[in-house]
This record gives structure tokens, C-alpha cells and sequence, in this order.
């Protein structure tokens, strides 16, 4: 098979892209597994986030969900009167919400931020938390029920009188009184790994999710995700949920890579791979497979690090390097159709600062990502005032 028979199999190359930023409602803080320098998770902190991600021109914030995290939907509905047009990607349950209460919910966030909600659709990978949260099914049960709710839960948002019966969820004459602003509904995401998440995937959702594994990885998933799609006559966007640690050299940010888990032992790695043993979600295992749960060879692909996931679950992998470096390898991903990169760091504040600054001038951003405001005119990152007198004369990133 030739170079261009494996492109022709992939998504359309994306031309332009948004990006997106986290919320860190589970913590945050300057080193991984480590209280020295954590932070409280508290709705002043969280607030700063939302507020830099909008005011720099993020195009939307991703709000994580589980047991280890504050509520997404109520950190959203408390986020949304602090911004102007960030969006809030929002999670659904299936099968620890009911979808009529899930549609009700999603058209009431939809429609005071003013069509400012996305929705991200976790059918969850771990069965000891699920257990805990009243969910006993297996893998694929749980996946059979995801593509109930969300038959339902789609049909209510177009408004649809809904009446359903399957083997897990059922609702007669079912109706939603008062629509979302986005027409037909926000936006669906969803990230599934496996074949029957890619089937549930390509019958139901918008936007495709795949975690940051290295690119030949990334397009042997979205090959396979849209060769199902194409059965189906559908057709995805694709996002990439990825760490950063962007600095002015390469240097620097490889520096800065080892520093994030300098107080992280052997102990606690070996703890954290135990636990995620025991998933079954198949992006957890990929996930884990990059490292293997030791440090001897973290970077698994040029300027792709997999240190986070040595003791954080899900998004393990982050972009290390200077902005010319991490441009190019966003650039690459691109390359195989993804348009929309959902990104992280550590601080969440600082470094959310550091990758628009530094990066978001080498991307070809859409127009709904980015806000150029031409030159800083008051004391700001762009430069102060030069002896209380002069202002600066031109505007210029800290990388030249």
C-alpha cells in the first residue's frame, strides 16, 4: 500500500484548528504526585483559569469528571457569568444520569451561557469507580447503554416527542419544553478506543477523541474510527487531548518536564500503574503501554513525553519543547485531520498563559480560537512603559 492509499484512508487534513484548555476541578499544582506546591481547587482559582483561557482567546475549557472531581456541571454554571465566549465542555453520564434529566440540564447550560456549551460523553472506564457509583455492567453493557441514552437524550434535544424501549433504558412520550440556542443541540464529544466505542461513536457524535499517543498510533485509530463512520454515511471532526510544557528553548522545557515528577518515587508510580490495571478501558491501557510504568525512556515520540501518565489516568502524554518545536508536531496531528486539540499544563494558569503567547502565533487558528488586540498599550506581557515615558513600539512575543 502506497503512502497516498494510507493518507486517502485517513480524514481530510485539517487547515485551520481551535484550541481548547482544562479546568483542573480534580487539583493542580507545580509537581505531579506531590503536595509541595499544590493548590487549593477552589471556584477564586478556578475562576483565574476560565478568565486567562477567554481573555487569551481559547476557544473553549474542557471540565474533567469522576469521583475525584468537583462537579463539572456546576464548576461550568458558576464559570459561565465570569467569561464572554468561552465554551465548556460539559460531561454526560450514561447510565449515572438519566438522559431526560441530562437534556433538561444540557438545554438549561446551553441556553444561560447562551450557546456556550459543548458536551462530552464519558461512558467511563473504570469498574471499581463505577461500582462505587452504582454501575455494575460490563464493557460492553455499559457501551450498550450509552447508545440508549444517547438515542434518547438526542431526540429530546430536537424536541422530538420520544418514546423508547431497550434492553437497559425506556421512556415513554417523553419531551423537552424548552430548546438548547445551539440548533440541534450542543456539540457531541466523545472518546472511545475500542471497537464498540467506535461504533457507538460514529452512530451518535460529532467530534471523535482520541488521547495524545505518537502520530502513526493517532492515525491508525482515526482510520479505523472513520472507516466505521463511513459505514454509517456520518462523518467526525477529530480532537486530541494532549499535555504541553511549551518554554522559549528546548532546553528549558525538557528541564521543566523532568522537574514536574522530580518528587514522584518508585513507590508511587507502582501504585498508580496498580490502579489503572484494573481498567478495562482500552485508551487507559494504550495509554499505559507508551512508559510501561517506569521513567527509562519517557519520550516516545520526537517531543512527545509520556511522564504524566505515570501516575495520572487518562491524558498521559504531553508536547515538550520550544514553540517552533510544539507547533510543528500540533501541525503534524493536524496533518492526519485533527482540527481541535484540547490542551493542559502544569500550573494550569501559567501555562495557559505560556502556550497562547508563545504558540497560538505559529498555529493556523480558526477564527472562533485566538484574540489579537495589535499592540499591548498599558504595563502587560507584552512590555511596560520604558522609563514611565516611552511606550513600546512594537509587539513581540517573549520567543522572538
Amino acid at each position: 500500500m502506497t503512502q497516498s492509499d494510507l493518507q486517502s484512508d485517513l480524514p481530510p487534513a485539517a487547515t485551520e484548528t481551535d484550541i481548547l484548555w482544562f479546568l483542573p476541578t480534580h487539583g493542580d499544582g507545580r509537581y505531579l504526585g506531590s503536595e509541595v506546591g499544590a493548590r487549593h481547587v477552589s471556584l477564586a482559582y478556578l475562576g483565574q483559569i476560565a478568565r486567562a483561557a477567554d481573555d487569551l482567546g481559547y476557544f473553549g475549557v474542557l471540565l474533567p469528571t469522576g469521583r475525584s472531581c468537583e462537579d463539572s456541571w456546576v464548576i461550568a454554571s458558576a464559570m459561565v457569568p465570569l467569561t464572554e465566549r468561552l465554551r465548556f465542555l460539559v460531561a454526560v453520564r450514561p447510565g449515572l444520569q438519566e438522559p431526560a434529566v441530562a437534556a433538561r440540564m444540557t438545554a438549561t447550560l446551553d441556553r444561560i451561557s447562551n450557546g456556550r456549551l459543548l458536551i462530552n460523553v464519558v461512558t467511563g472506564g473504570d469498574p471499581v469507580e463505577g461500582k462505587g457509583d452504582g454501575i455494575f455492567g460490563s464493557h460492553a453493557d455499559r457501551y450498550a447503554v450509552t447508545d440508549e441514552f444517547l438515542t434518547i437524550y438526542r431526540q429530546l434535544l430536537r424536541m422530538e416527542d420520544t418514546s423508547f424501549e431497550g434492553r437497559h433504558l425506556r421512556i415513554e412520550k417523553g419531551q423537552l419544553l424548552y430548546p438548547p440556542v445551539q440548533d440541534p443541540y450542543p456539540p457531541l464529544y466523545f472518546g472511545g478506543s475500542s471497537d464498540v466505542g467506535m461504533q457507538v461513536a460514529a452512530d451518535h457524535v460529532d467530534t471523535y477523541l482520541t488521547w495524545g499517543e505518537p502520530p502513526a498510533d493517532v492515525a491508525d485509530k482515526l482510520r479505523a474510527a472513520k472507516a466505521v463512520a463511513d459505514t454509517r454515511g456520518r462523518t467526525f471532526s477529530y480532537g486530541i487531548r494532549l499535555h504541553v510544557i511549551v518554554r522559549e528553548t528546548s532546553e528549558e522545557a525538557w528541564s521543566a518536564a523532568a522537574d514536574l515528577i522530580k518528587h514522584v518515587d518508585d513507590e508511587t508510580i507502582a501504585s498508580a500503574q496498580k490502579t489503572f490495571s484494573r481498567y478495562d478501558s482500552v485508551g487507559q491501557q494504550r495509554m499505559a503501554k507508551l512508559h510501561g510504568g517506569n521513567r527509562d525512556k519517557l519520550e516516545v515520540s520526537p517531543n512527545l513525553w509520556a511522564g504524566v501518565g505515570l501516575v495520572r489516568g487518562g491524558a498521559g502524554t504531553a508536547l515538550v519543547g520550544n514553540p517552533d518545536e510544539v507547533a510543528e508536531r500540533i501541525k503534524e496531528y493536524m496533518a492526519l485531520g485533527i482540527d481541535r486539540f484540547i490542551l493542559s499544563g502544569y500550573p494550569h494558569l501559567e501555562e495557559c498563559y505560556r502556550f497562547a503567547e508563545l504558540v497560538f502565533p505559529k498555529l493556523p487558528l480558526k477564527k472562533t480560537t485566538g484574540r489579537d488586540r495589535g499592540p499591548a498599550k498599558n504595563a502587560g506581557p507584552f512590555g511596560e512603559v520604558i522609563a514611565n515615558v516611552v511606550a513600546p513600539s512594537h509587539r513581540k512575543t517573549a520567543a522572538g
